[in-house]
């Protein structure tokens, strides 16, 4: 089982990227939104604590920046019909405190924001996730080291804004990620503004 990759950056698209390592073999691996927008550039060097999920048709490899974003995406698959992709995009909308404290409020509505999650859903998630909430509070309290952590909330604003207006993710996420490398502190309104004004200028 893969566990943990080091390498260089080949690609990246808005669900993974992929990592060539020494020994000449490159590896995709699939991402939360938060890991693909804080990416550095291609050539650099990076590092991802890995989950391998093997199936009969595929083998595929869910990767984190922090093991306990690891050990808290192992919580969500050990749910009953809770899989991988589903895990990827609830730990995509919510950092491991945020999840945790959806769970303590048994805040359905807010947990059925998740592209594939509806309210009954989301009921049996939580139900689930109560019985599991030593490990889960044991990751988010060591999670906080994260370095991914900072910027988080304002990007995923900014990105779901601009998906609001219209625009596809692919066609927004490096205009803001290049505005958040250049203006780490703005808000997400700021940033959607200075988004559109890039993109309107990119189309002259």
């Amino acid at each position: 089982m893969i566990a943990y990759i080091h390498g260089k950056l080949l690609e990246a698209t808005d669900k993974s990227c992929i990592v060539l390592t020494s020994g000449g073999v490159g590896y995709e691996l699939f991402l939360t939104l938060t890991a693909i927008s804080t990416l550095p550039a291609s050539g650099s060097d990076v590092t991802f604590y890995v989950y391998t999920v093997v199936r009969e048709d595929a083998l595929d490899l869910y990767a984190f920046p922090c093991f306990d974003d690891r050990e808290v995406f192992q919580t969500l698959i050990s749910i009953d019909r809770l899989g991988p992709k589903k895990a990827l995009a609830i730990l995509s909308q919510f950092n491991p405190k945020e999840l945790q404290d959806i769970v303590f409020r048994e805040d359905v509505k807010t947990l059925s924001v998740v592209p594939g999650i509806g309210p009954k859903s989301a009921r049996q998630i939580l139900w689930s996730l109560k019985d599991k909430m030593d490990k889960l509070s044991l990751a988010t309290i060591r999670s906080g080291a994260c370095p991914t952590e900072g910027d988080r909330s304002e990007f995923l604003d900014a990105l779901s804004g601009l998906r609001n207006l219209g625009y596809a993710d692919d066609e927004v996420r490096t205009f803001l990620k290049d505005i958040f490398d250049e203006e780490p502190d703005l808000d997400a309104a700021g940033a959607i503004r200075v988004a559109l004004k890039k993109i309107s200028q990119s189309k002259k």
